[in-house]
């Protein structure tokens, strides 16, 4: 489900460069974006800020690092020169691109919330319910390289009911449950964003304070604007891509099939050196499966605390 004006969704979608500002509350919210991309034509060109350690995440992190994610060592003065080299680079590429940030830095979780609350605090920054501080050193820093080439902020906020029956969890969609998502987006022109460093991060703190009502909204009511005074978007369906699936079989059969004639071989040829290196690539596989399952925790290794010394 998408709460989107639909006569920017005619006009604009898929057609420009497109900076998207998305909360990270959720093990999946990176893949519910990849979907909706696939759905409006544009998931090739995709391209996200993340900690340099994901790209060595066995097939994702891979996926990330050949698409020219830009990758951050959350050391300022390496991200900087990171952030102003890739992002020159980016934005002339000849057909339209989307650069995801999580502003937040890292997925939210109630201990991180406490933390990030007593930073807030401390600084004098808004205190928000249902995201963490904002970062704004990535964000004042990459809009001054897109503020001629990127067409527009994309505010993308995602939701999950919080009575439904299935979490949204990648371990509960690798077992086939499905889950509906309610993705909010709203475009707004970059003309309207500042340049200026305290603006930009006065800018980037209201937004998160507007994300916070609309999602304080949505749990308690199922509805993003029930409780605020904000502009109502009705949704819609996005139809799914039949290209996609066709996509999808084509590399199935191409590379599966093959792959499990001679995994199929190496388990009944009699050696056990065959058999051995057969049962170790089915070992793999599910090692894969595991470290994908568990791909989000990593960002659990570093407190918030430590990270938010670098606003």
């Amino acid at each position: 489900m998408v709460y989107i004006d639909r006569e920017d969704f005619d006009k604009y979608y898929g057609k420009e460069h497109g900076y998207l500002i998305m909360n990270h509350a959720y093990d999946i919210d990176w893949l519910m974006g990849w979907v909706f991309c696939d759905r409006i034509r544009l998931l090739g060109n995709c391209k996200t800020y993340a900690k340099k350690v994901l790209q060595y995440i066995p097939t994702m992190g891979w996926a990330w690092k050949f698409g020219e994610s830009v990758f951050l060592e959350r050391n300022w003065e390496k991200d900087k020169e990171i952030i102003s080299k890739q992002l020159k680079e980016l934005v002339e590429y000849p057909s339209p691109i989307w650069l995801l940030l999580f502003a937040e830095g890292t997925r939210f979780s109630e201990h991180k919330h406490a933390a990030s609350m007593k930073f807030a605090k401390e600084r004098g920054l808004p205190l928000l319910k249902h995201h963490l501080v904002p970062r704004t050193r990535g964000f004042t820093s990459s809009i001054p390289h897109l503020k001629e080439k990127m067409g527009a902020i994309y505010d993308v906020q995602l939701a999950f009911k919080k009575d439904d029956k299935i979490e949204p969890s990648m371990s509960n969609l690798l077992i086939g449950k499905g889950v509906t998502a309610h993705l909010y987006i709203r475009r707004i022109p970059m003309d309207g964003v500042p340049t200026d460093e305290q603006e930009a991060n006065q800018w980037l703190h209201e937004l998160y304070q507007r994300k916070d009502q609309m999602q304080d909204s949505f749990y308690n009511t199922g509805d993003f604007f029930k409780e605020n005074d904000l502009d109502r978007v009705e949704p819609f369906l996005l139809p799914r891509r039949k290209a996609s699936l066709i996509n999808w079989c084509v590399w199935f059969v191409v590379t599966l099939v093959p792959m499990s004639y001679w995994l199929a071989c190496l388990l009944t040829s009699g050696s056990t050196v065959k058999f051995s290196i057969g049962a170790a690539i089915i070992a793999s596989f599910f090692f894969l499966l595991y470290k994908i399952v568990g791909m989000t925790k990593i960002s659990k290794a570093s407190s918030y605390g430590s990270d938010a010394k670098r606003d």
